[in-house]
């Protein structure tokens, strides 16, 4: 693992994007999708759909890994 974002591509409601992220939030956030039944895609789509327009995509992203991690939940 590295400290260093690494970018992925999703597929958000049919439209490509690219998120930078570092290997344990990516890890945590596969997880997260999993342990819901989830496909990575579906809840990055949700994720994004409930920012505020002023925070990006990868904060949002950190920021509900890491709610979930600190409230012990998969944040449904």
């Amino acid at each position: 693992m590295t400290d260093r974002p690494r970018k992925h591509s999703l597929t958000l409601r049919g439209h490509r994007t690219s998120v930078s992220l570092e290997d344990d939030f990516w890890a945590g956030f596969r997880a997260l999708a999993r342990a819901r039944g989830q496909a990575l895609n579906d809840l990055a789509a949700e994720i994004d759909a409930a920012r505020a327009p002023e925070t990006g995509l990868a904060t949002a992203i950190r920021l509900f890994v890491y709610r979930a991690a600190r409230n012990g939940t998969q944040q449904d």
